[in-house]
C-alpha cells in the first residue's frame, strides 16, 4: 500500500514538472523576434531597410513589395526598425 502511495505521487510529480515547462500546446512555434530579423535583413547596417534588402529571400516577391509598402507608414522608401517591428513581415493589420 506505501509503495502504491509513492509511485502515485511520484508520478503527479513528474507530470507537474512537464506541465510546468510551456503553456503552449506541444508543436507551437516560439513568436518570431522582429529585432533580430531587422538587424539580420539590415545589409549595409544603417539603421533601416530599403525595398531591396526587405524583399531579398523573399518567397513571393510581389506580395512582399506589397508588405513593404504598407509597412512604410511615412513613404521614405525604406523601413525603419520602429515600423518593422511594430507591423512584422506576416502580421496582419491590427484592428482599431
Amino acid at each position: 500500500m506505501k509503495s502504491i502511495f509513492i509511485i502515485s505521487a511520484l508520478a503527479l510529480s513528474v507530470s507537474f514538472g512537464f506541465s510546468a515547462e510551456g503553456d503552449k500546446p506541444a508543436g507551437d512555434k516560439p513568436a518570431p523576434d522582429f529585432e533580430k530579423m531587422f538587424t539580420k535583413k539590415d545589409a549595409n547596417g544603417d539603421g533601416k531597410l530599403s525595398k531591396e534588402e526587405f524583399l531579398k529571400g523573399a518567397k513571393d516577391a510581389e506580395k512582399a513589395e506589397k508588405q513593404f509598402g504598407r509597412m512604410d507608414k511615412d513613404s521614405s522608401g525604406d523601413l525603419s526598425k520602429e515600423e518593422f517591428v511594430k507591423r512584422g513581415p506576416g502580421k496582419k493589420k491590427e484592428a482599431k
